[in-house]
């Protein structure tokens, strides 16, 4: 019984996905197990944060604050795939957390950069709106000037 046990023990390893060949990004995300509750939390996360960025299109202020807060949370991804590394028993079932941080940015960092994108997007759109508007005020106002000399 011991040698079975043993041998079941040994054949899983704790860090199965260190162990996993990554062929691909698509292949890497169907191993994992979306299930557990944390990656559903997570997934909902990523949700609020998209509700948020378009929510927040219209109130300059807020987007900024939107803004950095998510380059804050991206910028700390490393420490939080450290902490995670370490603690991973605690909330999960499978040690995702890899020392090159594979999983941590496929799964937190880069959804959250999405939204900066969009963002960043959403912010050169406006700047080039408002530049439009302000050389088609400067033409009006440039052509009304025309036609007062003309009058005269």
């Amino acid at each position: 019984m011991t040698g079975a046990k043993a041998q079941n023990l040994s054949s899983i390893p704790i860090d199965a996905f260190s162990n996993l060949r990554v062929t691909s990004v698509w292949s890497f995300l169907q191993s994992v197990q979306w299930s557990e509750p944390w990656l559903t939390g997570l997934l909902a996360f990523h949700g609020v944060c998209l509700v948020v960025t378009v929510l927040t299109c219209k109130h300059y202020r807020l987007q900024i604050f939107h803004f950095l807060m998510m380059v804050a949370m991206v910028y700390s991804a490393e420490n939080l795939n450290e902490v995670a590394a370490r603690n991973w028993r605690s909330f999960a079932q499978f040690q995702y957390f890899d020392s090159r941080g594979m999983f941590i940015s496929l799964v937190y960092s880069v959804p959250i950069l999405c939204n900066t994108m969009i963002i960043v997007a959403v912010w050169v759109y406006r700047a080039f709106t408002t530049m439009s508007e302000l050389k088609t005020l400067q033409l009006k106002k440039k052509a009304a000037r025309q036609r007062l000399k003309k009058t005269e």
